[in-house]
């Protein structure tokens, strides 16, 4: 049994403490953020403040000349940080002390590249743009995810890279004052979540797919539960969805140097779209674990896991991906990850080192012990 905490950058940076908690935590080690999204961020823990205001997508490391010279889409700064190798900095201060080092790169959710260059964004059946969201079946994409992912991890004593978004994200976003949340149920989200760009309709016309006709039905789609995709389009747009998660994955970890092990985020059902999209027959090849959510206490976050166990190769490890964090109640803690090992679960990936702060640092202990007991 494994366990992992998350942590950024700006969380170890500048608290002399930090490495000690984790430490004293008595994990396997720390999936640390090399590239992430825009966020706001608590730090309950740092000496010297309260949030942490990351304005937009970054790399927390240089971005070289060399390696992304000539290229539409490049990694923003992080002129929030003091450090311009702020991951670096923060990953060698964990290995020199003992602690093994994960990078988690975040690869194709940004805003920040989605406002600047609409074409390369996810388009739904409306001809609305969702600039969080870069569309994987665009090479261009898929060429980005691949440099960020190597630039992440170069030069530095890392243990493994965790790849979050490695796929398409949809119409579900957490962003700024939302007013979305209950407005569509699910099945209409997952027809607002399909991508119509270019790339994507022509990958439904190579399939003998009609892209004009196929777009009318998920906006009826959308409207009425009387209308619904036929199965044989159907099985094609999400055919498409799933190749190009695949060239993605395929691109991005043959990028990687050597010797790292490969986590990726996902979700056993086959058309979700987000931070942990649909698993594809062919995910197994290029991994060595897949992590699924498992926030919410409950059967179904077992049952996500048992479906996980059975759809990957058993030379995969599956990961249960838990927050410490509210709405969790502190006692449903251990009982939530002796549920998920029960499952089948071989590592728990604890959110967050960082965000839990004096009141909840204690129940990653706990879920630690609940993990290995």
């Amino acid at each position: 049994m494994r366990v992992l905490v998350h942590a950024y950058p700006w969380d170890i940076i500048g608290d002399p403490l930090f490495t000690g908690r984790v430490q004293a935590l008595g994990c396997d080690g720390v999936n640390l953020a090399a590239a992430y999204h825009t966020v706001r961020a608590a730090t309950p823990w740092h000496p010297e403040r309260a949030y942490l205001d990351a304005r937009h997508a970054a790399l927390y490391r240089p971005a070289r000349e060399e390696a992304w010279s000539g290229r539409r889409l490049t990694p923003g700064p992080a002129p929030w940080m003091d450090d311009p190798d702020s991951f670096g900095t923060a990953a060698t201060a964990l290995a020199e002390a003992g602690v093994p080092v994960t990078a988690w790169v975040v690869l194709t959710h940004s805003s920040r590249l989605g406002e600047a260059d609409p074409g390369v964004a996810v388009l739904n059946c409306f001809g609305q743009r969702y600039p969080w969201a870069l569309c994987p079946s665009n090479a261009e994409v898929r060429g980005y995810a691949a440099t960020l992912a190597s630039e992440s991890v170069r030069g530095l004593p890392l243990d493994g890279v965790l790849l979050e978004a490695c796929g398409q994200l949809g119409a579900d976003h957490g962003g700024h004052h939302d007013k979305t949340d209950g407005a569509y149920d699910a099945r209409a989200r997952r027809m607002l979540s399909v991508c119509c760009c270019p790339a994507c309709t022509a990958g439904w016309a190579a399939r003998g797919i009609d892209p004009e006709r196929t777009v009318r039905d998920l906006r009826a789609a959308v409207r009425s539960r009387e209308h619904d995709l036929d199965p044989a389009v159907a099985a094609a747009v999400l055919a498409v969805r799933h190749e190009a998660a695949d060239e993605l994955r395929h691109e991005v970890v043959a990028a990687l140097p050597g010797g790292l092990r490969v986590t990726l985020h996902g979700t056993p059902d086959p058309w979700a779209t987000g931070a942990n999209p649909g698993l594809t027959p062919q995910v197994g090849k290029e991994v060595d674990a897949v992590v699924v959510p498992c926030w919410p206490p409950g059967q179904d976050s077992a049952e996500r896991v048992r479906q996980t166990r059975g759809a990957v190769p058993e030379g995969v490890a599956v990961g249960a991906y838990v927050t410490v964090l509210p709405p969790l109640r502190p006692e449903e803690a251990v009982p939530h990850v002796r549920r998920l090992v029960e499952a089948g679960a071989d590592e728990i990936h604890l959110y967050h080192a960082g965000l839990a702060g004096p009141s909840r640092h204690g129940l990653l202990g706990d879920a630690v012990r609940a993990a290995v007991s």
